[in-house]
């Protein structure tokens, strides 16, 4: 597990490095700069092992979900995201405003640049490593529509993906604002499309 630290204000970091130090199958990573985005591009380019997979810091999946994002229970697939909107997924303790808010925020998503993906916005996604090295070293953005911009590039390469139905539990401590997080998203998602246009991406899309 590696935990990686970009512009907190607390003692994440050296209460992760202590930790570290006691569980050696745990790392720790400290990088300049903020944004989630970078964070997690960091992380997927550090990480080892056959699969590399992203999680949300307050674990909104129970972690005992993780080991069906790998072979045996799911083969042949490059790409394994979680899905709230899959069928068989369960929301537990989100309030009616949060649910319709991020739909809102799906359909644009759908619309502009992933039509037919459910839900991209969940935080716990899964790569095959050498899939995970070839998006992640071409994302762009280093803000909340990253997953967004790798998704969109994975489609580009024609790489497989699967939604994976899950149980998912509302945070309160969640820091998305409806308002302003859903304006930077549309122009982020016009950002992806002017970059694959580009060729910022290596294919013109």
């Amino acid at each position: 597990m590696l935990v990686v630290e970009n512009g907190s204000s607390d003692q994440t970091y050296a209460i992760a490095k202590t930790f570290c130090q006691e569980h050696k199958a745990f790392e720790v990573m400290q990088i300049e700069g903020r944004g989630k985005g970078l964070a997690v591009r960091e992380g997927m380019l550090a990480a080892k092992g056959e699969y590399r997979m992203m999680l949300d810091a307050d674990l909104s999946m129970p972690v005992d979900q993780i080991s069906r994002f790998f072979p045996p229970q799911i083969e042949n697939k490059d790409i394994v995201i979680a899905s709230r909107e899959a069928n068989g997924a369960v929301r537990y303790n989100e309030p009616n405003f949060r649910h319709v808010g991020g739909r809102i925020v799906n359909w644009l998503i759908r619309s502009l640049t992933l039509p037919g993906i459910q839900d991209s916005q969940c935080g716990f996604k899964c790569f095959r490593a050498d899939v995970a090295i070839d998006l992640f070293s071409k994302q762009q953005m280093d803000g909340w529509s990253f997953d967004v911009e790798v998704l969109y590039i994975a489609r580009l390469k024609g790489y497989s993906l699967e939604e994976l139905a899950i149980p998912w539990y509302y945070s309160e401590q969640s820091h998305v604002n409806p308002i302003s997080d859903t304006v930077r998203m549309v122009r982020d998602l016009f950002t992806i499309r002017r970059n694959a246009r580009n060729g910022l991406y290596g294919l013109k899309g």
